[in-house]
């Protein structure tokens, strides 16, 4: 059996992925300094110094590439809102939703290129538009399955769920609002409200705490 040829100690796989991390490099950066629309794959190779031939040994064209790039911080973001749950315990699901709420706001704040990628104006790019829908159920069963602990033995599931995803795609509408300057409001205002909304609606589904 021959051996796959190596250069410089790396094999073929390897120098592969990693032309293909980055072209996904490039066109996150492209992404966040000029928009979605801007990632071009003439733009993302001479970003990356590569050749067009690479960008299709890694993605069938500019689309698979957006839906690459998406996916990455979609992962991330969800990481951290786990992460952020994560660190308040088990006991109280509304302390668990502010630091959700919290972190995710704040990142926003804090990181507002890097936050456009999911939290941006995406019309006109139908496969963001589907990843964008995706997520938010995606996120809805995150809230959900985080809530169950605390949930009423009687809770309404349909009920449940559609108010669970007009929360999330309500705080979606309310972040481009706010991105776009349209909510004059700081971060810990806007976290302050939507909490105010999450604890409006808790009893209806939440277990009563003693």
């Amino acid at each position: 059996m021959v051996s796959p040829r190596r250069y410089g100690g790396k094999s073929a796989d390897q120098r592969r992925a990693e032309r293909r991390a980055q072209l996904v490099e490039a066109a996150l950066e492209i992404w966040q300094q000029q928009g979605w629309a801007a990632v071009t794959m003439r733009g993302v190779c001479a970003q990356a110094g590569l050749t067009d031939r690479y960008f299709y040994e890694s993605f069938a064209d500019r689309d698979a590439l957006l839906g690459t790039v998406w996916d990455q911080m979609r992962d991330e973001t969800l990481t951290m809102l786990v992460g952020a749950i994560a660190s308040v315990g088990e006991d109280d699901a509304l302390a668990q939703l502010t630091a959700a709420v919290d972190a995710v706001v704040h990142h926003i704040a804090d990181e507002p290129a890097r936050a456009q990628i999911i939290f941006g104006d995406h019309a006109g790019s139908a496969v963001l538009e589907q990843r964008r829908r995706d997520t938010v159920q995606l996120a809805t069963d995150l809230m959900i399955d985080t809530a169950r602990p605390f949930l009423r033995d009687d809770v309404d599931e349909h009920a449940l769920r559609i108010h669970t995803l007009l929360g999330i795609g309500g705080f979606v509408e309310l972040v481009l609002a706010w991105r776009d300057g349209l909510v004059d409001a700081t971060a810990d205002e806007i976290v302050e409200h939507l909490i105010d909304v999450g604890t409006a609606l808790s009893g209806r589904f939440l277990r009563q705490v003693p």
